[in-house]
């Protein structure tokens, strides 16, 4: 067999991302399930490869089909993948199995079209290289399928970013940044492929030859970054819990309102209690730990904060922490304290989100902030 670059990345492709699939399988730990979902899209990707397609398309009709057809499984698997890692009470069901009915349609659909036709016609239809109806049908399904659960990916991550806004006070929302991003660049792989697929029904065989070898490429680098950002950085995947319910919809379901005056003596109660106990200097503090020392419920706690005072508890917790971090800046005898011992001391636990929340309340860095106070006292 005569082998071209895209044949050559191709090889490439599948093998890294075959053993990345594996690797991802065989690895335990705290993320197990994860790993073992996302091992499952790398391994649709990695088996959704032109190569291997012309290995199978003539010896191996049905599993050509079925691998083929594999694309169908991508996106779902990717949305349980999203779903996995935003929520820690996260496990397949059976109803699960429902986003696999594409899937299934697809592959009776052309077990009906291809039976009794001569070999050379399978191998075109199954290549995809014919233009009858049902191969243009299926294309086009396939991408309504894609942004279909690009969407839903979306919508996830936007639900989950504000469920840890509202609940934790850890300062990162590492999980969701990366997530975003990692959908990003998956949307861009497929508008690579939908680009592909209207060359492909077109007489630019030469836009849809190269279209092919920048799908395959970034496929292949998306792999590689991918798995190494993610063992490397294993921190950065810290999910909530899915029955968390936002303030919003707490406050609609809720059919019994206070009065304003016993709503500000909660306020007040609740700031009184942040100034003198200051349970924001730990820096794993959530909503439900806040909730057990003030003698109430989480639910209670999450539309007094969110709703009635009208901040995220990420926010409404680091406005004390930043408070308390110009108070020590601000003082002359802890100027041998550095910036870095003053944000682990206040409840960060990165100067780089300390450094972020500290720009947005003040306006400045803090070691600017120092040392304008400083010029000050001078």
């Amino acid at each position: 067999m005569d082998y071209n670059i895209l044949d050559i990345i191709s090889i490439l492709s599948l093998f890294i991302g075959l053993f990345f699939g594996v690797f991802l399988f065989s690895k335990h730990n705290k993320n197990k399930l994860s790993n073992k979902i996302f091992g499952a899209f790398l391994i649709l990707c990695a088996t959704d490869n032109i190569f291997l397609s012309k290995l199978l398309h003539t010896n191996f009709e049905g599993l050509s089909r079925f691998i083929a057809f594999g694309v169908f499984l991508q996106l779902p698997v990717f949305y349980l993948y999203v779903l996995s890692v935003c929520y820690s009470d996260f496990k397949l069901k059976p109803k699960h199995l429902l986003h696999a009915i594409p899937f299934v349609i697809v592959n009776i659909l052309m077990a009906s079209t291809i039976f009794g036709i001569n070999p050379d016609s399978k191998v075109l239809l199954l290549s995809g290289l014919t233009n009858d109806f049902k191969n243009a049908f299926i294309h086009v399904f396939v991408h309504i399928q894609v942004v279909s659960y690009l969407v839903a990916v979306f919508v996830v991550l936007r639900r989950a970013k504000k469920i840890y806004l509202e609940n934790y006070a850890n300062a990162s929302i590492a999980f969701y940044t990366w997530l975003f991003q990692l959908t990003i660049v998956i949307s861009i792989l497929h508008s690579f492929a939908i680009l592909k697929n209207i060359y492909k029904f077109s007489d630019y065989d030469t836009f849809y030859y190269w279209t092919r070898i920048l799908l395959v490429l970034t496929e292949l680098i998306i792999f590689c970054w991918y798995v190494l950002k993610a063992l490397n950085t294993p921190e950065l995947f810290k999910s909530v819990d899915s029955k968390l319910k936002l303030a919003s919809n707490l406050v609609l379901n809720d059919a019994v309102t206070k009065e304003n005056k016993a709503v500000n003596t909660d306020v007040e109660a609740l700031q009184h209690y942040m100034t003198t106990k200051e349970p924001f200097l730990d820096s794993s503090l959530t909503m439900q730990d806040l909730a057990n020392q003030i003698n109430s419920n989480p639910r209670d706690t999450s539309v007094l904060i969110n709703h009635t005072i009208g901040k995220h508890f990420f926010d409404f917790v680091n406005e004390y922490r930043i408070e308390k971090a110009m108070r020590i800046l601000e003082n002359p005898a802890k100027n041998k304290q550095t910036v870095l011992e003053i944000l682990y001391e206040v409840g960060f636990n990165s100067k780089s989100s300390f450094n972020t929340a500290f720009k947005k309340h003040t306006g400045s860095t803090p070691t600017a902030y120092r040392k304008s106070n400083q010029n000050q006292v001078a």
